[in-house]
């Protein structure tokens, strides 16, 4: 098991990347595939198709989201947790993720990098 920690900074306000975190209609828009999410702990949610599934593990509007992603049969829970701090209208956004199967954990990095922080970061700046 791998862990993983990445920081991006975004010139706009909390309150907009929060709601392309958590908003499924946005998240549609910067990633281009289906998605499913709601704020509510406990509750599933699904992106990119299916290819990412989990249950929202806590949520504290508009700083941050917990949330436990599904990789099989693993026994420790795999955590993503996205901390947003506002510094001077923009964001900084905090990625911890926990626990990564070592076999996926290339594609999970590059993942975060181009697909999920990278094109949600472009979506929100263009």
């Amino acid at each position: 098991m791998k862990d993983l920690q990445k920081t991006i900074h975004i010139k706009v306000p909390i309150d907009e990347v929060f709601n392309a975190i958590t908003n499924p209609l946005t998240i549609e828009l910067w990633s281009g595939y289906e998605a499913r999410m709601e704020t509510v702990p406990g509750s599933g949610f699904s992106m990119f198709d299916g290819d990412i599934t989990g249950t929202i593990r806590s949520v504290d509007p508009p700083g941050m989201l917990e949330q436990v992603w599904d990789f099989g049969e693993q026994e420790e829970e795999s955590i993503v947790r996205l901390e947003l701090f506002e510094e001077k209208g923009r964001t900084r956004l905090e990625l911890s993720h926990t626990n990564i199967p070592d076999e996926a954990f290339e594609n999970i990095d590059t993942g975060w990098k181009h697909f999920y922080l990278g094109a949600m970061k472009s979506y929100l700046e263009d």
